[in-house]
């Protein structure tokens, strides 16, 4: 062995002690009866050993350390057996078997996937008061929506084919249903956050995941609310526009997820209205970031006929944007644009970026398409407040959403070509 292999494995089991170190000062802090401070970084280091001499006697040698350190569990426990005593859980003991196992990994494998694990193990150690609150907080609607989106992301999307079918090539039903999955993770994120929350939180709550999950279903519930308790115009007029403004956020996400290169080129139209929102949205809430509002009851958005009917939504409107650019050109787009956004960002945004990435239009067009869509879908809530909402509300928003659409104009006029 020559002197840089020395160093390295010297390294590899520097890091296996420290781990076991940082793991073992975890479950000494919670008074663990089976290991400690000290017996950790010896499971750890024990591990690394039996990682470096498997390299030369085989892998039956990490086999065999996995298995002495089960039977020292078995036998750390027996008196407790014995004594007819019940243990409270089993969390140090699959900890003991997990820190064994990145020591072994150690020897050969990437450092930084080992020290990350690793973390994640200390964090989940460390965090289980929160952990079991959120468990005792989350109901079976709850626990639903979680299973139905596994059901969505691991068991649909693996099965369907992935290539194209139809017209134009731009039916691809495994990217289809990738882009439904990152739809509904990005709307199950907030309605989570939203559980979270609770039925009451502060305005910025109200925006943020409103504009997260659904500024449109957020905009309608609103401005009934203004209605029914007049009085408080600003705090309802704040959270619609931080909603609407959160809307442009979640199209840059969508962006940088499926085309990066696009977000490159849209990203100052959109931030500028990203920012323009917000900025109105806070002078309507004129400073008063802790008044309380009621968050709209917001529905399970992980289920199954919600996003089957954004799929079909998704693959009418990539067809409609493709058969429009191909017949039409600009015209034709924007067009099919005004249309889609008037109720949905998502299903125009992730077609226009399809689009990019095949060359079929560049960025320029591209991020004008989406801000076409964008001033639609402001103009159908300005609508919604008109039909649903008071006049005191109506008049703030008509301000907001008016300021917003003269800066998208001018851009679509006069931004980067």
């Amino acid at each position: 062995m020559n002197s840089p292999e020395l160093f390295e494995i010297i390294g590899r089991f520097g890091i296996a002690l420290g781990l076991g170190l940082l793991v073992g000062l975890q479950r000494e802090r919670t008074d663990s009866r089976l290991a400690g401070f000290r017996t950790f970084p010896l499971v750890t280091l024990l591990g690394a050993l039996c990682g470096l001499l498997a390299e030369r006697y085989g892998g039956w040698v990490v086999a065999g350390g996995f298995g002495g350190v089960a039977l020292v569990i078995i036998g750390g426990n027996l008196p407790l057996l014995r004594a007819g005593q019940e243990r409270p859980g089993v969390t140090t003991e699959v900890t003991m078997l997990v820190m064994y196992s990145l020591g072994a990994y150690l020897v050969k494998g990437s450092a930084p996937l080992a020290i990350a694990s690793c973390g994640a193990v200390v964090v989940l150690l460390h965090l289980k008061p929160q952990l079991h609150s959120l468990a005792s907080r989350i109901g079976d609607r709850d626990f639903t929506a979680i299973v139905q989106f596994a059901l969505i992301s691991l068991v649909i999307l693996p099965v369907l084919p992935n290539r194209t079918f139809g017209p134009y090539a731009v039916l691809n039903p495994f990217k289809i249903w990738l882009m439904v999955v990152l739809i509904v993770g990005i709307s199950l994120g907030g309605y989570v956050a939203y559980k979270l929350i609770g039925v009451r939180a502060g305005a910025w709550a109200n925006g943020i995941l409103g504009g997260l999950i659904s500024s449109t279903a957020t905009t309608v519930s609103v401005a009934r609310s203004s209605k029914e308790t007049p009085g408080r115009p600003g705090l309802a007029a704040f959270v619609i526009l931080l909603a609407s403004a959160i809307v442009f956020l979640r199209v840059g996400i969508l962006l940088g997820a499926t085309a990066p290169s696009f977000l490159t080129s849209a990203l100052l139209p959109i931030g500028l209205m990203f920012v323009t929102l917000a900025a109105l949205g806070w002078v309507n809430l004129g400073g008063g970031a802790t008044v309380g509002a009621a968050v709209p009851l917001q529905s399970n958005p992980s289920e199954l006929k919600p996003a089957l009917l954004f799929g079909l939504l998704f693959a009418v409107v990539l067809l409609a944007v493709a058969a429009a650019n191909d017949r039409f050109g600009a015209r034709g787009l924007y067009f099919a644009a005004a249309i889609s956004g008037l109720t949905d960002m998502d299903a125009i945004t992730l077609s226009v970026a399809h689009l990019v990435n095949a060359g079929d239009i560049d960025g320029a067009r591209g991020w004008r398409v989406i801000l076409v869509a964008a001033l639609s879908n402001l103009a159908f809530k300005a609508a919604t407040v008109a039909v649903l909402g008071d006049r005191a509300l109506l008049r703030r928003i008509g301000l907001g959403f008016g300021t917003a659409a003269a800066l998208g104009l001018g851009l679509l006029a006069f931004g980067p070509h």
